[in-house]
């Protein structure tokens, strides 16, 4: 029963993928998947990325239609840097609790307490907030970010463990806002201890939204594409990753003959996960879910991030 079960969702899934193919003709489509989406999505997406690398093809991008496999604020970067695109997201119940963590009114009074500071948003924000924002960053540019202001304080938001990381590698006055990634934050140091002592021989490669205390123990820290860089340049077999386990495809993709422990079975992020792949070929019948941005936000976001877009 249990082959046969297997059987039909295979087929179920290859006639899935046969309807992408024809619906992403038809509406001229391009599909973009973050690296912590379920295998299947990953595997049909034109573009496999972390935030930085799909907010670039979004901006760059000649098709009509943007299906974003991620969460919304993902979502709304696109329909920001590509204004006359159609957006679409298979589920508009995929949020981002960090991005959730920052409002306008407490960034509007923090600004307000310290004029002369420039606001560093983490991408991981609501287009809304993104307003209120000199420039963004991704996980994978925030130091260049960072040093980059002419400023020397700084306001960050919302990620406080991503900005302790920063922290160590600027001379910026940091003021750090108090949010974090539930997923990452999760990863605690008996954790890593543990799977050391499991795998002696691994190294430890962590996502900088993990404590201060995890990223202390690591032999590699670095943005999701980083970690899959590094893994797949080291002369080592073994790896310990400390992000979300959506990676693992992407991981074994690149290096089939190396071995991936990650640091925790809770390094699942649950809203990553909502979409799959029945709900990416509904959104492209239905062209809905479709991601909105008032004008006035979108304009307001977009220059916080083409400036982060054209810091090199």
């Amino acid at each position: 029963m249990e082959a046969l079960a297997l059987e039909r969702r295979a087929e179920q899934n290859r006639e899935l993928r046969e309807r992408l193919e024809q619906l992403k003709k038809e509406r001229n489509a391009i599909i973009l998947a973050h690296y912590y989406q379920r295998d299947e999505i990953q595997e049909v997406a034109d573009f496999r990325g972390d935030s930085f690398l799909l907010a670039q093809k979004a901006a760059q991008t000649d098709a009509e239609v943007i299906v974003f496999c991620g969460v919304h604020f993902m979502g709304e970067s696109a329909k920001i840097l590509a204004p006359d695109k159609t957006v679409l997201i298979p589920d508009e119940r995929a949020g981002c609790p960090m991005a959730d963590m920052v409002n306008v009114d407490g960034l509007r009074k923090l600004k307000a307490q310290h004029p002369n500071a420039t606001v560093v948003t983490y991408i991981n924000s609501s287009a809304e907030v993104k307003a209120e924002t000199d420039i963004c960053c991704t996980s994978s540019n925030a130091i260049k970010v960072v040093n980059s202001v002419l400023t020397d304080e700084v306001i960050w938001v919302p990620d406080k463990n991503l900005g302790h990381y920063v922290q160590q590698h600027t001379d910026k006055k940091m003021i750090i806002w108090e949010g974090y990634c539930n997923t990452h934050d999760m990863l605690t140091v008996k954790d890593i201890e543990e799977m050391k002592a499991q795998h002696p021989n691994a190294i430890v490669a962590v996502h900088p939204e993990c404590r201060p205390e995890v990223v202390a123990m690591a032999d590699f820290v670095g943005s999701t594409t980083a970690i899959i860089k590094f893994c797949r340049e080291s002369e080592h077999k073994e790896f310990i990753i400390g992000t979300e386990d959506g990676t693992g495809y992407q991981l074994r993709k690149d290096s089939p003959d190396k071995i991936f422990h990650f640091a925790s079975k809770y390094l699942v992020c649950p809203n990553m996960k909502v979409n799959n792949l029945k709900k990416l070929v509904k959104c492209l019948e239905n062209m809905h879910p479709q991601v909105y941005v008032p004008p006035h936000i979108a304009d307001k976001a977009r220059l916080s991030l083409e400036r982060m877009l054209q810091v090199k």
